[in-house]
């Protein structure tokens, strides 16, 4: 056979490949022209994991998701005294690579009495970095992959399933859909239910806020490994959920799903869009002086400042420590000397001023001099 034509085979199966992937994946969330809000919490306000939903109260309904924004697929037989009522509010602290959740639900029939799999379930399934691969080995897109390697590769690798249990009655709070029990535990997780009066088969209202960590890559092999999905201001994550609503042994009143997708729970491009919003105006200083930097080439000393101040601003000034200044908004600056470093940002604008000032954060080791933290030349 010749070369040209085994060539010309071989990239035609790759760019077939490709294209299959792309098209796959293209789309990384279900109606991505409809997002929904994560709320941020101040930092000074971080939600106790206590059941007490008061802490929730700062949070404006606009964020709220009920029942209004779930399509039954599994309607079942109509029972005229069934009532259900779901309720889900999703929050984040800038800094911490957390999700919390507030869930409340009113039903006419908890199903609890199941020490396995059955019971009601709040199904929540997470793409922190909008990967949009499956995490279900039936999705898996390689079919000649047998389904054991496809298990420990891809199983909750990349994004997350939950099958948290509301309640959860002499187990634990959620099963993990795939081989990373550990993600459910601290210090990937924490959740705490309100006390409850109602019994198996009684209705009731029902109470639960709970946290986990999203990871890009969560392996079988445990923690040691992992990498959490990074979240940050105005960064667009997918999540989706379902709410499976047991009313006892072989009745199912429902499967109450946010996707527009049934298989959401294997596929992660069939998720919501959800953003993860800045803080309210309400929490925000009118002008407020913030910054970060990182280092690009240490042996040259080589740093790039990055403003990240809130409010309007329209002049800024930086001090490097070293006797230099910039007026840039995102200067990158080269220190002549090694030295333990004061970098001031001063900023100005319509509401005033505002200062931050860092304190030897920026440091390039060097020889030690008496009563000194510069080693000049």
């Amino acid at each position: 056979m010749p070369k040209l034509f085994v060539g010309r085979c071989l990239f035609q199966e790759v760019l077939s490949l490709t294209m299959l992937f792309a098209s796959t994946f293209l789309l990384a969330q279900d109606q991505p022209d409809k997002p929904f809000k994560v709320f941020q919490f101040p930092a000074n306000m971080i939600p106790r994991i206590d059941g007490d939903a008061s802490d929730w109260a700062m949070v404006p309904e606009s964020y709220t998701i009920g029942m209004d924004q779930l399509h039954n697929e599994h309607p079942g037989v109509p029972d005229a005294n069934k009532l259900l009522d779901v309720k889900v509010k999703v929050g984040w602290v800038r800094g911490l690579n957390r999700l919390y959740f507030l869930y409340e639900s009113t039903d006419s029939f908890y199903d609890f009495a199941d020490p396995g799999l059955h019971n009601d379930i709040f199904e929540l399934v997470v793409d922190g970095d909008l990967s949009g691969e499956p995490l279900d080995p039936r999705f898996r897109l390689n079919p000649a992959q047998s389904n054991a390697v496809a298990r420990r590769s891809m199983f909750g690798t990349g994004v997350q399933n939950y099958h948290i249990f509301t309640p959860a009655k002499d187990k634990e709070w959620a099963m993990e859909l795939g081989c990373q029990p550990w993600i459910k535990e601290l210090p990937y997780a924490n959740h705490a239910a309100a006390p409850y009066t109602f019994k198996h088969g009684e209705g009731g209202h029902y109470r639960m806020e709970f946290w986990i960590t999203p990871f890009d890559y969560a392996g079988c092999e445990g923690a040691e490994r992992a990498v959490e999905s990074k979240l940050y201001e105005n960064k667009t994550i997918g999540i989706s959920w379902a709410i499976i609503d047991q009313d006892g042994p072989g009745k199912s009143a429902g499967f109450w799903n946010l996707s527009s997708k049934h298989t959401m729970y294997g596929i992660g491009s069939q998720l919501r869009a959800f953003r993860l919003m800045p803080l309210d105006p309400q929490f925000q200083k009118p002008i407020d002086a913030q910054w970060d930097f990182k280092v690009i080439d240490i042996d040259r000393r080589l740093v790039a400042f990055q403003d990240q101040s809130v409010g309007r601003i329209t002049k800024w000034n930086w001090d490097f420590g070293d006797g230099t200044q910039s007026s840039e908004q995102h200067p990158i600056h080269a220190y002549k000397y090694a030295g333990d470093f004061v970098v001031i940002l001063t900023v100005e604008g319509p509401a005033g001023k505002s200062r931050l000032s860092k304190v030897w954060d920026v440091t390039f080791p060097g020889d030690y001099i008496p009563g000194g933290h510069e080693t000049k030349p």
